[in-house]
C-alpha cells in the first residue's frame, strides 16, 4: 500500500489515529500498527499509558475483577515469570503490566503524551478526519478510533461554599502522587466501587475518617487475595481453552455462572450457597455465580439482598450505624467487593453520615456542615463520586460527522450506536466501549471490539472501500434491542452510573447491552456471515461512478 510511504514523510497525516491509551487504546494501536501495517498516532492526555490505571492512584485502588481475567488474552508471553500471584491486581502492578505490553510491542514511540484532543471533524471531500489537539495542532487520518474509556470524565457534585474550604479537595480519579492521609482528618463522599476500596485503606491511615454516604451499598468480601501455585500452573498450561470459556460466558469473569434459579432450592440450601459465595469472595461471583436470576427475579434479588443485610447487622456493632449501612433498594447496581468494608465502621476513628437523612448544607473554611448543624472538621475531602459514564468524554470533544452534524446533537435524546462501535453519519469513526457495548468484565469485551474494528478496517482496505458507515436502521435496531434486554432485568429500577443516573437531573437510560459477552460475540458472528450487515460499505470505484452519473 503505497499511501503508507507518503504518510511517513508527513508527520501530521496518518492512516489511523487512536485517542486514549488505556487497555483499549493500547490493543487498538497494536492491531493497527503491528498487524495492519498502518501508520498510526495515539494521543493520550495523561503523562503515561494505562487510562484508568494511570489516573486512579487512590489508597486501596485495585481491580475487583480477578487478575487471571483482568488482562489481555492476545498476549500470553509478556512477563511469563510475572509474579501475578495476587487474585486482585493493584494499581501499581496493573500500570507496570500495561507498560510492559507497550514496550514489548514497540508502541511507545507512536504515542503522544500530555495531549488532549478537543475536536475531530470529518471532511467529506477527502474522506478524512481532522483531529485537533488542545494546543491547536491539527492531524489528519482516514480512520479514527476513540478509546477514551467508559469512566473518564470525572463527576464532582456542586455544594454551597466549596471555594471557601481551606483543606484539600481531590477526586479519587485524579489522585495526586504522593498524597498521604497519615494523621489527617479525611472526609469521603461516595460509596461505590471506589469508595468501598478507599474507606478501609484510608481508615487505617487517617486520624479520623468521615464517610458521607449518598446510597447504602451491597458490598461482599473480596476474599483471599493469594492465588495458589496450582491454579497459576493450570491456567498457564490451559491458557487458550480458559479464555475460550471466558468469551463464551455472559459476564466473562472466569467462574462458572449459575444456571440454577434461586427459588428452585430450599431456603437452607439457598443460605448455604450464599454463605459459600460470601466466604469465597468477589461481587460478580456473588451476583452471578450463586443463582441465575438475582438480576432478573425480584424474589431471588430479595433473598440475596436480605442475606447481605443480615451480614451487615452481624458485623457492625452499633445498630444505628448498621441500619444506615443496609440498603433499602434492589440489589441491582454493578456488584462490588472489598475486604473489611463493614468492619471499618466499628473503628473509633470512623464516623458515618447518611446524606439521605442528613444532607450537606454547605462547606466552610474548616470542613463541612450537615443539615443537623454539625460541622465536620476536615483536612482532606475526597470525592469518590464517579464519572459521567460512557458519553461524558465524547461530549467534551467537538466531534462532527457528515454535513457538520455534532455527535452531541446526534445524542441529544440519548447516546446511541450500532454495536457500541459505530454511529450513523460518522464514517470511519470507531468507538471502543461506546454506548450500548456489552456489560461484562472489560478486557475481554475490549478485545472483542478492537478485533472487530481491525477486521472491518482490514476488510475495507482489501476491498477498496472508502468509508465504513452504519445505517440508520442498524443503529435504531441495536438501540431497541439493548432497551428490550435491559427492561428484562432489574438493573433499570435502581438509579446508578450504569444507566447514567448518578448525575443530578439525568434520567435513567440504557447505556449497555445486557445480553452477555457470548451473546454479543454471537451477534458479531451473524453480522459477519451476512456480509457485515448494518454497514454501508461503498467501494471507491462505485463512488466515482456515482459522481460521474451525478455529473451527467
Amino acid at each position: 500500500m503505497n499511501h503508507h510511504d507518503q504518510t511517513h514523510l508527513d508527520s501530521t497525516r496518518f492512516d489511523a489515529i487512536v485517542i486514549g491509551t488505556g487497555i483499549a487504546g493500547i490493543y487498538m494501536l497494536h492491531k493497527l500498527k503491528n498487524e495492519l501495517g498502518f501508520t498510526v498516532r495515539a494521543f493520550e492526555k495523561g503523562g503515561g499509558v494505562g487510562g484508568t490505571w494511570f489516573w486512579n492512584r487512590y489508597p486501596g485502588a485495585r481491580s475487583d475483577t480477578e487478575s487471571s481475567v483482568y488482562r489481555y488474552s492476545f498476549d500470553q508471553e509478556t512477563y511469563p515469570d510475572w509474579k501475578w500471584h495476587r487474585r486482585y491486581t493493584d494499581q501499581s502492578d496493573m500500570s507496570a503490566y500495561l507498560n510492559a505490553i507497550v514496550d514489548r510491542h514497540h508502541l511507545r514511540e507512536h504515542i503522544q503524551f500530555n495531549t488532549a484532543i478537543v475536536s475531530a471533524i470529518f471532511d467529506e471531500e477527502t474522506a478524512e478526519w481532522a483531529v485537533e489537539t488542545a494546543n491547536g495542532v491539527v492531524f489528519h487520518s482516514r480512520y479514527l478510533v476513540t478509546a477514551i474509556g467508559v469512566l473518564s470524565k470525572r463527576n464532582i457534585p456542586e455544594f454551597k461554599g466549596t471555594e471557601t474550604f481551606k483543606g484539600l479537595q481531590v477526586h479519587t480519579g485524579a489522585w495526586p502522587e504522593g498524597l498521604s492521609l497519615a494523621g489527617k482528618r479525611v472526609g469521603i463522599i461516595g460509596t461505590g466501587s471506589t469508595g468501598v476500596q478507599f474507606i478501609p485503606a484510608a481508615a487505617r491511615e487517617a486520624a479520623h475518617l468521615t464517610v458521607f454516604q449518598r446510597s447504602a451499598q451491597y458490598c461482599v468480601p473480596a476474599g483471599e487475595n493469594r492465588m495458589s501455585e496450582e491454579f497459576v500452573d493450570v491456567y498457564r498450561a490451559n491458557f487458550q481453552s480458559y479464555w475460550q470459556g471466558i468469551r463464551g460466558s455472559r459476564i466473562a469473569c472466569g467462574f462458572e455462572e449459575s444456571a440454577v434459579p434461586a427459588m428452585s432450592v430450599a431456603t437452607e440450601e439457598r443460605q448455604r450457597i450464599f454463605q459459600q459465595a460470601w466466604d469465597a469472595g468477589n461481587g460478580f461471583r456473588f451476583m452471578f455465580g450463586t443463582f441465575s436470576d438475582i438480576a432478573i427475579d425480584p424474589a431471588a434479588n430479595e433473598a440475596a439482598a436480605s442475606f447481605i443485610c443480615g451480614k451487615i447487622r452481624e458485623i457492625v456493632k452499633d445498630p444505628e450505624t448498621a441500619k444506615k449501612l443496609c440498603p433499602t433498594e434492589l440489589y441491582a447496581k454493578r456488584p462490588v467487593c472489598a475486604d473489611g468494608y463493614y468492619e471499618t465502621f466499628n473503628r473509633d476513628n470512623v464516623s458515618l453520615v447518611d446524606l439521605k437523612t442528613n444532607a450537606i448544607r454547605e462547606f466552610t473554611p474548616a470542613g463541612v456542615v450537615t443539615e443537623d448543624g454539625i460541622e465536620h472538621p476536615l483536612d482532606v475531602l475526597a470525592f469518590a463520586t464517579g464519572f459521567e459514564c460512557v458519553e461524558g468524554s465524547y461530549l467534551e470533544m467537538n466531534i462532527r460527522g457528515r454535513s457538520g452534524e455534532a455527535l452531541r446533537d446526534h445524542w441529544k435524546e440519548e447516546p446511541t450506536s450500532y454495536l457500541g462501535i459505530t454511529v450513523h453519519g460518522f464514517p470511519n469513526l470507531f468507538m471502543v466501549l461506546g454506548p450500548n457495548s456489552a456489560f461484562s468484565n472489560l478486557p475481554p469485551s475490549i478485545e472483542t471490539q478492537v478485533e472487530w474494528i481491525a477486521e472491518l478496517i482490514g476488510h475495507a482496505e482489501r476491498e477498496g472501500i472508502a468509508t465504513v458507515e452504519t445505517t440508520v436502521e442498524a443503529e435504531a435496531g441495536w438501540t431497541e434491542t439493548c432497551k428490550q434486554i435491559a427492561a428484562y432485568t432489574l438493573f433499570p429500577q435502581v438509579k446508578s452510573w450504569i444507566f447514567g443516573a448518578n448525575l443530578p437531573g439525568r434520567p435513567n437510560r440504557v447505556l449497555f447491552y445486557f445480553g452477555g459477552l457470548a451473546g454479543y460475540r454471537e451477534t458479531l458472528d451473524n453480522i459477519r456471515v451476512n456480509g457485515f450487515a448494518g454497514y454501508q460499505l461503498p467501494t471507491k470505484a462505485s463512488k466515482h461512478v456515482a459522481e460521474e452519473e451525478a455529473a451527467t
